[in-house]
């Protein structure tokens, strides 16, 4: 395996483990040595693999971010229909945040304000081309059509996105709602308000 391979691996092991560690204790209550001993290195070996706790932070959220382009937006980069991408778009999105619960993407969203000066604006900024994914995909749903837009398409990413990552915090799977009728639910709920469609 290529050196570079290998280290990327190594820092994705981490970041898996300390997400948790982040998860159970917070950004502020975990320490280094917590994460160097659930990760199963000492502290100067963490120390040497992601320099410091913001920029394990980082590359924590970072790591979450590859995890949503592989996983939801390579997948649908295909599909020529608007409709069916935005559909499969909000189901991915779904699937990625419930898969997530106790990860990286949960961190993500948990711990979005621990992050600060460059490594915040660097992630910010991919961040903002999902927004902006969101946002072309969402005008183009509502050009096809017949009715005149009810919402504009930046709002309405904004209230897709606060909707799908709100579950993290009360969505169970092993509650009464299974994930896809979850799904079903949210994608007809967010279409009609969109479109304005009974």
């Amino acid at each position: 395996m290529p050196p570079g391979v290998e280290a990327k691996q190594k820092l994705r092991e981490i970041c898996r483990v300390a997400a948790r560690v982040f998860y159970a204790k917070s950004y502020d209550g975990a320490s280094m040595q917590d994460i160097a001993k659930a990760v199963g290195l000492t502290k100067a070996g963490l120390y040497h693999h992601v320099g410091s706790k913001d920029r394990l932070l980082y590359e924590i959220q970072n790591y979450g971010m590859d995890i949503l382009d592989e996983t939801v937006l390579a997948p649908l980069k295909d599909i020529p229909d608007p409709s069916e991408k935005l559909r499969k778009t909000i189901i991915g999105h779904i699937d990625l945040i419930v898969r997530a619960r106790d990860q990286e993407i949960t961190v993500i969203l948990h711990e979005n304000r621990s992050l600060s000066g460059a490594l915040r604006k660097k992630l910010n900024a991919r961040k903002r081309r999902y927004i902006d994914y969101l946002v072309e995909l969402i005008g183009r749903v509502q050009e096809q059509s017949s009715k005149p837009p009810q919402i504009s398409p930046r709002l309405a990413a904004f209230a897709l996105l606060g909707m799908v990552n709100w579950l993290y915090q009360w969505y169970s799977p092993e509650g009464q709602v299974k994930q896809d009728d979850l799904a079903k639910f949210y994608v007809d709920f967010f279409f009609r308000g969109l479109l304005g469609t009974t």
